[in-house]
C-alpha cells in the first residue's frame, strides 16, 4: 500500500515565541506538539486527498464544512471547535472584485485548518509573513489579523463604489442617456457585496463579543474594531444602494416624461389630421354625384378648405393651452 500524501498550500507550526516552522510531513496530523502554540494547515478544496484527510483527523461537522461547494458567512461553535466561513473581495487577476471568494476555517485551541477555492489575498499575506519568519503568536491574533485584512480590502471596494455613485449622480444630471449601463453595473456590484457582507458582519460581531469563541483581550479589541469597520461598510453599501436606486428612479422619470411628451405631441398631431383625413377620404370615393368633379378649381378648393380647417384646429388647441 502506497504512503498517503497530501499537498497543502502551506503548513506551519507556530512556536510559543511566535516563530513559524514549516511542516514538511507528507501526511500532517491535526495535532500540534506540546512546544507549539498552534498549527496552521491551509488547503485548496480541489486537493484530491483533502476529503480523506479531513475525515481522518476532523469531526464530521468540520469535514462537511470545509468541503462545501457553496458557503455563507457564519460563525458557529460545534464539537469543541469553531466553524468560521468568511468572504473576501476577489482581487485575483482578470476577476471582478464583487465576485467574492470564500474561505472556510475550522479552529480549535491548537489548530487552524483553512480551505479555499480561489486565492484569498488577506490569507496569502499571512502566509507570506510566515515564510519571512513572522506570525501571529496565537490563534486569536491569527483570526484578528485575517478578519482585519479581509475587511480592509472590502472597505476599499466599498469606497470605490461610493465614488462611482458620485460620478453617476453627476452624469445623470448632465448626460442622462449615457449612464444607464454603468449604473446597472454599479448596482449589480453593490447587490453582490451586500449579499455576503451583511451576514459576515453578524459573524464577526458574534466572534468579537465572545459569543462563539473566547478571545484574549488584545484579539477581542482588534476583532471588535474589525466588526465596527464591517458595520460601517454595510451602512456605506446600503447608502450607495439607495443613492443608485434614487438615480435610477430619476432616469426612469426622465424617460417616462420624454415618452409622455412625445405621445402627447403625436396625439395632438393625430387630432389635427383626423378631420383632414376624413375629408380626403370622403372626397376620394369614386361614386357619381361627387361635387366639384367637373370644376377645374375643385382640387384647390378642397386643399384650401383643408388648410383652413387645420389652421383653425391648431389655433383652438393653442387657445385651450393643449399646445
Amino acid at each position: 500500500m502506497s504512503e498517503r500524501a497530501i499537498q497543502p498550500i502551506c503548513a506551519f507550526d507556530i512556536g510559543k515565541d511566535g516563530k513559524p516552522i514549516p511542516i514538511n510531513s507528507a501526511w500532517p496530523s491535526a495535532e500540534a506538539g506540546s512546544d507549539v502554540a498552534y498549527r496552521w494547515l491551509h488547503f485548496d478544496t480541489a486537493e484530491d486527498a483533502l476529503g480523506v484527510w479531513t475525515e481522518e483527523f476532523l469531526p464530521p461537522s468540520a469535514h462537511t464544512a470545509l468541503r462545501q461547494a457553496e458557503t455563507r458567512p457564519r460563525c458557529t461553535h460545534v464539537e469543541e471547535g469553531l466553524i468560521l466561513n468568511l468572504r473576501g473581495v476577489n482581487l485575483n487577476p482578470g476577476e471582478e472584485a464583487d465576485d467574492m471568494v470564500s474561505l472556510r476555517l475550522w479552529v480549535t485551541k491548537g489548530l487552524v485548518v483553512s480551505a479555499r477555492i480561489r486565492k484569498v489575498w488577506a490569507l496569502d499575506e499571512i502566509r507570506q509573513k510566515m515564510e519571512r519568519g513572522e506570525a501571529p503568536k496565537s490563534i486569536d491574533l491569527f483570526l484578528a489579523e485575517l478578519t482585519f485584512g479581509l475587511t480592509q480590502r472590502i472597505e476599499r471596494i466599498a469606497v470605490k463604489l461610493e465614488e462611482e455613485a458620485d460620478a453617476i449622480e453627476e452624469d445623470a444630471l448632465a448626460r442622462p442617456k449615457d449612464v444607464s449601463e454603468i449604473l446597472a453595473q454599479c448596482r449589480q456590484s453593490v447587490i453582490k457585496l451586500r449579499r455576503f457582507i451583511r451576514p459576515q458582519k453578524e459573524a464577526l460581531v458574534a466572534l468579537a463579543d465572545n459569543q462563539a469563541w473566547p478571545l484574549e483581550p488584545r484579539a477581542a479589541a482588534m476583532l471588535s474594531e474589525t466588526a465596527n469597520k464591517t458595520t460601517r461598510t454595510v451602512e456605506a453599501l446600503d447608502a450607495t444602494h439607495d443613492r443608485l436606486l434614487a438615480t435610477q428612479d430619476h432616469l426612469d422619470i426622465l424617460h417616462a416624461s420624454a415618452l409622455g411628451r412625445n405621445s402627447y405631441v403625436l396625439s395632438v398631431v393625430a387630432a389635427i389630421f383626423l378631420p383632414l383625413g376624413f375629408l380626403t377620404g370622403l372626397f376620394g370615393i369614386n361614386v357619381g354625384g361627387m361635387p366639384g368633379v367637373e370644376s377645374p378649381m375643385g382640387f384647390w378648393i378642397v386643399t384650401g378648405g383643408s388648410a383652413v380647417i387645420g389652421i383653425a384646429l391648431f389655433a383652438i388647441f393653442r387657445f385651450a393651452k393643449w399646445l
